[in-house]
């Protein structure tokens, strides 16, 4: 946006002039150049960092989202401690899996048209119209998701609606899908994925939805090199959120840590993974 060189402090008309409640809609029609997906990129392959893995799991009060910390470039950790988990707005948040930069990038865009949809209506979209929303921005990426520059986030939330937790996936198209019970995303969710298919019930408390998650995320970084396992040297831990109907909340350090701890001594007891219920 062309910034307003006279001195009577006002801004200029187009953020004065009614229009969309789409904040990617206003972005698009005065500085589209601004938008991820209209940026130029050099000829070829362009290679940065990615991020995996994301796992989800609902249970009968809400949701939980998880993310492991490592990004990787080819065969480098180019990262140990990325967060790929962000709250979309007070009852969702989002995980991202894929081109690292691009996709904290468009996370915020995400957040910030939550919130001026909720500004210029006076109300908040539906879990549903912001499942739909961040399917519109995926699919704005496609030119660079065909160039390697892919973004496949994991969103979940609390649907006040139907008063329970919702997960939805998408692929590098904007495709959305709705998962029931748990879902992964990223380089290690077929490892994850069968993690929690083993373990996962309809009536887990949410002490053992994020135990699940958790374990689930132990058994992608053993098998995908690209997923990164609690790392007790470093104090690095799984980021691990849960959203209810009082809201998103993140787990602390704390909290994080001494769930990562009783799973890796547990894992030393056990090291093929729990195949009794979850404690």
């Amino acid at each position: 946006m062309e910034p307003n060189t006279r001195s009577t402090g006002r801004l200029p008309a187009a953020f004065l002039t009614p229009g969309s409640s789409s904040f990617i809609d206003f972005l698009a029609d005065h500085s589209p150049e601004l938008l991820p997906g209209n940026r130029k990129l050099p000829e070829g392959i362009v290679e940065a960092p990615h991020g995996t893995t994301i796992v989800a799991a609902t249970f009968p009060g809400g949701v939980v989202l998880a993310g492991d910390r490592r990004a990787t470039m080819g065969n480098m950790i180019a990262q140990r401690d990325i967060e790929k988990v962000f709250p979309a707005d007070e009852y969702s948040a989002v995980g991202i899996a894929g081109t690292a930069g691009l996709a904290v990038e468009m996370v915020k865009l995400f957040q910030l048209e939550l919130e001026h949809f909720e500004k210029v209506e006076g109300a908040t979209l539906s879990l549903e119209g912001k499942a739909n929303r961040l399917s519109t921005m995926i699919r704005s990426n496609l030119g660079m998701a065909m160039q390697g520059l892919a973004v496949v986030p994991l969103f979940a939330g609390w649907d006040e609606g139907r008063e329970k937790g919702r997960i939805f996936s998408y692929d590098v198209t904007g495709g959305r899908s709705e998962e029931h019970g748990y879902a992964a995303t990223g380089s290690g969710s077929i490892f994850a994925r069968g993690s929690m298919k083993k373990l996962y019930r309809e009536d887990l408390t949410e002490q053992q939805a994020t135990t699940l998650v958790v374990q689930a995320l132990y058994d992608a970084a053993d098998d995908d090199s690209a997923t990164g396992g609690p790392d007790l040297a470093r104090r690095i831990f799984p980021i691990v959120t849960v959203i209810t109907d009082e809201g998103f909340r993140r787990l602390t350090e704390a909290e994080s840590s001494e769930l990562a701890r009783s799973i890796t001594e547990r894992r030393l007891e056990q090291p093929d993974g729990p195949r009794a219920a979850l404690l």
